[in-house]
């Protein structure tokens, strides 16, 4: 058989952890912040762990040797 590839969108958007979560960047930061809260713009600073749920899908679809 032959190597799974990644996805390259990804491959640029998460990382794993080494306890193996998945980690993401907020989103919503772009455009239009003057509507947004001060304090969602501050919570959404950073990057955070993506849901278990969620994480499985990735992990298995799109980063396979993760």
């Amino acid at each position: 058989m032959p190597k799974l590839k990644s996805k390259s969108g990804a491959r640029k958007r998460f990382r794993v952890t080494g306890t193996g979560k998945v980690v993401m960047n907020f989103a919503k930061k772009r455009h239009m912040l003057r509507r947004k809260t001060q304090k969602m713009k501050r919570k959404a600073r950073g990057t955070q762990i993506m849901a278990a749920c969620d994480a499985k899908i990735v992990k298995r679809n799109f980063l396979p040797y993760a």
